[in-house]
């Protein structure tokens, strides 16, 4: 949102030392303890969470029947069962117990990833501002406990049930209970009799009471929790919880049709090895094993749990890095992104504002800590009395500090004056006012602060008088100041106060300059999305000076000079659309702004990612590509509007964020590459041998389940936890709609596949030629397509790097399990004479032994010498 100079609920705070015990608050006290911490923590045991009733989690035994539903376990079982039929029950057991551990390998996938899905959920449910201890507390809504006191602010979401003992301009949108589109007034409760007050049903004007799911729309207030959880209005209606949507995306449906169409082909294919089988060995039963040996070699069950463990284990990665998925095509949208449009205040800079100078008349005063002189205290007194009480903006605070340190023992500040009425900034008056009363006045006292030409306009300037402010506002601006007029007036008290600010008398003060400095980091994610193809936007409320010198500070192309936003209000969309190619700095903008700047990009084909923390900024976060959200400083609305919350407000996260959402899809299309290799040869070493009834079978279902414990832990673990590319910021994004495997990489894919597939088939064939046992031979073939296994693991790693740097240089522990596990079965299955028995596999000599390692990583050098070749 651009910025504004109205007071926004603060998002952060943390706990102070605990103190005596008060749940409301009085009527001229905002600043009430609330609950203590132990307290709190006590009705939140007593109570539970404050959220609606949500489906159980599966327990393990649930899990291990969803698990056995799945077509690989059916095969497995139905091999086994048929094993019993042929009188082989030891090889029946062994196939059950696959069963068994393929179960727990799955179950414990599945596990991780409902962990982080939970962990999401909590992550993007609103969020509360209560006062515990004394102090303003952020937290989550589900620990808002009966008897909190929670500040609300235009835009929050309501997180109980509540009724209201403070509020100002507080309007509600009910809705979501009473499917009146019109937002109802709320009323502070009348009285003190709030505590044993009955609550009143959701709808109608002027009630205290409001209620959990709700929307703030206008004003701030502060509230008693009456009701949480179930006990809400909300809660006996029975919504259900909102949780991570659960539509398909572009990439899912992708691979639902590569499953869908190698499951039909696998099944004939299946078919066919049965009776060929049949026809040339005779022996049906057999035949059936082999069937199901070859169902199971092209089953491509990874396909889909590899990209749900992805997705999720991704987005709760992302999140610990203070980048929140809401939405999981999200992280498919990074790595398209070419645009990033960012608020300055708080995203590029740090929030942090400080006042610098004050400029009455011709002179101007720098606050350095040196006394104020007493020409400058009218214009600091009005800036604090312009600023709320209990200030949440930062300019606001930056008032109070400044006031408090300047204006102390001169009588300036009134902390016994009665605030009676808020006059908000508007889009069309980008100022406000505050009316005062004095304990013994007998006029109001209005004090105004805003934009420059807002204040200018409320107090009448003439041509001389604007040429003159302008000169001095672009003097300050020039050099990153943010600039605000101050202006006062008096009314008398026994008048009514008029509708609109037009209407007092103001007399000009002054003007304040504030200092935001930009935040650490900046430049260089700045520089490093302008490599990624990347290029960054800035738009601010500020003026074009402030906004060109923050700009340049943070590495923004301003050669093209600043568009604002009246210039862009007269613009069309094409003309719009021709300049935005080369201006990135747009200043006086208003939030309904982004949506035309959104359009504009489009046209040219941009994919956008576009920042907002406030409600006016929905539409344009809606309409983004990526919508990402403010989630220290902004709304509920905002963050339920957007894909991305960016949980620290910082710029730098929103570049991580576009990395990581690169290194996530970049690490699943080597899984997926690492799945259809690792097949082929699966696959080509259980069907070939069918055709030649003296060439002895290598894969049968028992030897294919082996492999799977192999596969699945290294295609949803090792290459989930493999770091992301430091490279991965030099290229281009990806194109939009881009399937997962283009052509060359499913080629390359498939030829590292056909490669081990031959050096398996080379050994199997001159081991048959050399008259070896066919049980050697069996162990030949298999032990090499292991080894070729571990070898496309370690050489899909990396599309770039050659293994000994990959292994060098990125560390990954879970690889280290993988292949250790897989070595140490390998070496007792043949090395164990009861279960060569059971694996119908017959002894390797060391010879052997070499052969089938050299072979099974000869059968991939040649990505070893292609990457070198295609490195630039």
């Amino acid at each position: 949102m651009a910025e504004r100079t109205g007071p926004t609920a603060e998002r952060g705070g943390g706990a102070g030392p605990s103190g005596p015990v008060r749940s409301a608050l009085s009527d001229d006290d905002l600043s009430a303890e609330g609950l203590s911490g132990a307290e709190a923590a006590r009705l939140l045991a007593a109570d539970g969470p404050n959220e609606l009733p949500a489906g159980r989690r599966r327990n393990l035994l649930r899990q291990g029947w969803d698990v056995v539903r799945q077509p690989m376990l059916l095969l497995l079982l139905g091999a086994g069962t048929i094993n019993f039929l042929l009188a082989e029950p030891f090889d029946g057991v062994l196939l059950l117990s696959f069963v068994a551990v393929v179960i727990a390998i799955t179950v414990y996938q599945e596990h991780k990833t409902e962990n982080a899905l939970a962990a999401l959920r909590d992550l993007s449910s609103p969020r509360a501002l209560v006062i515990r201890d004394g102090r303003q507390l952020r937290i989550a809504g589900r620990d808002v406990v009966r008897g909190d006191v929670v500040v609300l602010a235009e835009g929050d979401r309501v997180p109980a049930d509540a009724v209201l003992l403070r509020c100002r301009s507080f309007s509600v949108d009910e809705s979501a209970l009473t499917g009146e589109a019109v937002p109802v007034r709320k009323v502070p409760f009348p009285g003190p009799g709030f505590r044993s007050a009955a609550a009143q049903a959701p709808g109608g004007d002027a009630t205290p009471w409001i209620f959990s799911g709700t929307l703030v729309v206008k004003g701030q207030g502060a509230a008693l929790v009456k009701e949480t959880g179930p006990g809400t209005a909300l809660g006996r209606i029975g919504t259900a919880l909102r949780s991570i949507d659960a539509e398909r995306t572009p990439l899912q449906r992708e691979i639902d049709r590569l499953v869908r169409f190698i499951a039909v082909f696998g099944v004939a294919a299946a078919a066919v090895v049965v009776v060929v089988h049949a026809l040339i060995r005779g022996n049906l039963l057999q035949g059936l094993l082999a069937g199901i040996a070859t169902a199971m070699a092209m089953l491509p069950e990874e396909f889909p749990v590899v990209l749900t463990v992805f997705l999720a284990l991704g987005a709760w990665r992302m999140s610990r890095r203070h980048v929140l998925t809401r939405r999981a095509p999200v992280i498919e949208a990074l790595g398209s992104v070419t645009v990033v449009c960012v608020d300055k205040t708080g995203t590029l800079t740090q929030n942090r504002m400080t006042v610098r100078e004050f400029t009455v008349g011709t002179d101007t005063c720098a606050l350095d800590g040196s006394r104020l002189p007493e020409a400058f205290h009218q214009a600091a007194e009005f800036a604090v009395l312009a600023s709320p009480p209990t200030p949440f903006d930062p300019m606001d605070k930056a008032f109070r500090a400044a006031g408090d340190t300047y204006l102390a023992d001169t009588g300036h500040l009134h902390a016994d004056w009665e605030l009676v009425r808020e006059y908000p900034l508007s889009e069309s008056l980008l100022a406000l006012s505050h009316v005062w009363r004095s304990p013994d006045g007998e006029r109001y006292v209005i004090a105004a602060k805003g934009a420059p030409e807002a204040i200018a306009d409320l107090c009448h300037f003439g041509p001389e008088q604007r040429a003159t402010l302008i000169r001095q506002v672009e003097t300050a601006t020039a050099g990153g100041q943010r600039v605000l007029g101050i202006a006062g007036a008096s009314f008398n008290t026994l008048d009514r106060l008029p509708e609109e600010q037009h209407d007092f008398d103001f007399e000009y003060l002054g003007l304040a300059g504030l200092t935001d400095p930009l935040r650490p980091g900046v430049a260089e994610a700045v520089g490093a999305c302008a490599r990624a193809g990347v290029r960054t936007v800035m738009v601010t409320g500020d003026y074009p000076g402030t906004a060109l010198a923050i700009a340049r500070e943070a590495g923004l192309d301003a050669a093209a000079g600043v568009i604002t936003g009246p210039e862009l209000a007269a613009m069309t969309d094409a003309e719009l659309a021709r300049r935005i190619r080369t201006v990135s700095v747009f200043a006086r903008m208003v939030p309904e702004q982004k949506l035309q700047l959104i359009r504009a990009l489009r046209l040219n084909g941009e994919i956008v990612g576009m920042t907002g923390d406030g409600v006016n900024d929905a539409p344009a976060l809606r309409a983004a590509d990526i919508g990402i959200a403010m989630g220290g400083r902004g709304t509920d609305v905002a963050r339920e509007a957007a894909g991305l919350v960016i949980t620290d407000d910082d710029f730098t996260s929103i570049a991580d964020g576009i990395r990581q959402g690169r290194g996530i899809f970049d690490n699943l299309r080597k899984a997926m590459a690492y799945v259809i290799a690792v097949h082929v040869p699966i696959v080509g070493m259980a069907l070939l041998p069918v055709f030649v009834a003296a060439w002895p079978l290598v894969l049968l279902p028992v030897q294919i389940a082996f492999l799977e414990l192999i596969i699945d832990p290294a295609c949803s673990v090792v290459f989930e936890a493999e770091q992301t590319d430091p490279r991965i910021m030099e290229q281009p994004p990806r194109r939009v709609g881009a399937p997962l495997f283009d052509r060359a990489a499913l080629a390359v894919a498939v030829g590292q596949g056909c490669s081990v597939l031959a050096a398996v088939t080379v050994v199997y064939l001159w081991s048959i030629g050399a008259g070896t046992d066919p049980l050697v031979v069996r162990s030949l073939a298999f032990a090499t397509l292991v080894v070729g296994n571990f070898a496309l693991i370690l050489v899909n790693r990396s599309w770039r790097l050659p293994v000994w740097r990959t292994l060098r240089e990125r560390r990954n522990p879970a690889l280290g399990w993988v292949l250790a596990g897989g070595a140490v079965l390998l070496a007792l299955l043949l090395g164990t004479p009861w279960l060569r028995e059971a694996f119908n596999l017959g002894s390797l000599t060391a010879a052997q032994w070499l052969l089938t390692l050299g072979a099974g990583c000869a059968g991939v050098l040649w990505f070893e010498v292609y990457k070198v070749l295609r490195r630039p």
